[in-house]
């Protein structure tokens, strides 16, 4: 008898995807680093302890499968590349807008009428393909990180499955979705996970 009969993960790239910038914002100026004493090493934590014989729930950590597996940070890396990309082009449309304002408050005065009111024109066309431009920029950005999660749960979804009834589970949470109080640490199933995962295929032990 299956003990799971389907499972279905949700926005399992959603946190971490989501974390860039808004393509429709200018990126905030970086202020000076301040110096500061070397950081301490993070204390080691525990050993993982085993899963224990007989359970019937278990756990997975979906943010940290997603920060953690392959295909994770190639949907991450893929979202930041777009976002460099894309930033780079509306910073220099940006800038040929700020170029033209300059100008125009600069020599508007000694301009004729219609070299002045050609210049507006200008601007104005230039702002609302700026515009058009973030907007359109967010809007693909959305739709790719759209397709990488679909992708990543397609080969997510099996793996999740599969360990599922392998281990003959009646249920199997998402512990940042069900506010647990308290825990065996041994229940967490994540690292087995990232680890079929990365191999490409579920495999059973």
């Amino acid at each position: 008898m299956r003990a799971l009969q389907r499972v279905i993960v949700v926005g399992a790239l959603a946190v971490v995807l989501a974390a860039g910038p808004a393509l429709a914002q200018t990126p905030p100026q970086t202020p000076p680093a301040q110096q500061t004493p070397p950081a301490q090493p993070p204390p080691q934590a525990p050993a993982p302890k085993p899963y224990p014989e007989g359970a019937k729930i278990a756990f997975v950590d979906l943010q940290r499968i997603a920060q953690a597996s392959a295909e994770g940070k190639a949907a991450a890396t893929k979202i930041q590349e777009y976002e460099k990309k894309k930033l780079g082009e509306i910073q220099e449309k940006n800038k040929q807008v700020e170029d033209m304002r300059k100008k125009l408050e600069e020599g508007g005065n000694v301009m004729s009428d219609s070299a002045r009111g050609q210049l507006q024109k200008d601007i104005d066309r230039s702002a609302r393909e700026l515009q058009f431009m973030q907007q359109s920029a967010q809007a693909e950005r959305d739709q790719l990180e759209q397709e990488l999660n679909v992708a990543f749960q397609r080969k997510l979804n099996p793996i999740i499955q599969q360990l599922s009834e392998e281990r003959g589970l009646h249920f199997l949470f998402s512990i940042r979705d069900v506010g647990a109080l308290w825990f065996h640490t041994g229940l967490d199933l994540s690292e087995e996970v990232i680890k079929r995962l990365d191999a490409g295929a579920p495999e059973k032990k």
